[in-house]
């Protein structure tokens, strides 16, 4: 497969405080690109950038508020003269089965991972198409395995691989490239902080084989770097995710078989996770999640 350079190529990045975006950002600034980080916890974007140094700037924008994105947009345009790639990374996770986890929580996640991956490329595809440019997507293993207790990060990520999907259909003529990205579990602050809630890190923890697999973050890295660099359709992270595919159709009662004896019990034990800290508190995960939610 043909690889291309980012070098001199501005690239914007959302959800780049830490971990996945954090980490993209400095390796495409390493290989020449201008780095834009768009995202709302803007102290710790502000580090990044500092350690990235004059091929980089931050700008605070919430993907979910268009005007604020907007704002960001032509700060990059007017900064960097314009934009080449973008990734939609921002996203953010709750923990909790349907009928008890905190409302607020669930529409959030669904709002961050799946409209706000929509509102950022309607905003910067026009700049994008200007430049024929690329427009990556951060999907997850979870748009294929459908596991209890995420009901709503498994709904937000399908629907961006279906978005991507029928977006890069729509811009194909305009020269444009789409991708889509499925990681497994990464060791990021979302899936560290996941992993030790009291119910559903043990939840997690017992998923059979590479399915409940956690890899390091330079895993996922050295497959999106390679990706981008080769403006790929689909990334899979690590690539057996690929195969997942093949028989996604038989997953769910493969899943919901496995479930049967595990899922009983947690069900019962947050139920008393949430009289005990209360539904936010139960539900929410991470420094993103909190910072999306307004409560840090």
């Amino acid at each position: 497969m043909a690889r291309n350079t980012v070098k001199g190529k501005v690239v914007l990045i959302t959800g780049a405080a830490r971990g996945i975006g954090a980490g993209l950002a400095e390796r495409l600034a390493a290989q020449g690109a201008k780095v834009a980080l768009v995202g709302i916890e803007a102290e710790e974007q502000r580090k990044v950038a500092e350690t990235i140094g004059a091929a980089a700037k931050s700008w605070e924008a919430d993907v979910t508020d268009w005007a604020a994105l907007e704002k960001a947009t032509e700060g990059v345009v007017e900064h960097f003269g314009g934009i080449d790639i973008v990734i939609a990374n921002a996203g953010i996770a709750s923990t909790g089965f349907v009928r008890s986890v905190d409302p607020a929580a669930f529409e959030k996640v669904i709002e961050v991972d799946l409209l706000g991956v929509w509102r950022t490329f309607r905003v910067t595809l026009p700049h994008v198409i200007e430049r024929k440019g690329y427009l990556l997507a951060i999907s997850s293993l979870a748009a294929i395995t459908h596991a209890p207790g995420m009901a709503n990060y498994a709904a937000a990520k399908a629907g961006v691989e279906a978005f991507a999907n029928s977006l890069r259909a729509e811009v194909a003529h305009l020269g444009v490239k789409v991708g889509v990205a499925h990681p497994t579990w990464i060791r990021t602050d979302l899936v560290e902080s996941a992993d030790a809630h009291p119910v559903f890190g043990k939840l997690r923890s017992g998923m059979p084989g590479l399915i409940g697999k956690t890899y390091p973050l330079s895993t996922a890295l050295d497959c999106l770097e390679d990706g981008i660099m080769r403006r790929g359709r689909t990334i899979h992270v690590p690539r057996w995710v690929g195969a997942l595919k093949l028989i996604r159709a038989f997953l769910p009662p493969i899943i919901e078989l496995g479930s049967r004896s595990r899922v009983p019990a947690a069900d019962r034990a947050a139920l008393k996770d949430i009289e005990e800290r209360g539904a936010y508190e139960a539900s929410v995960t991470g420094h993103a999640g909190r910072a999306a939610t307004g409560k840090r």
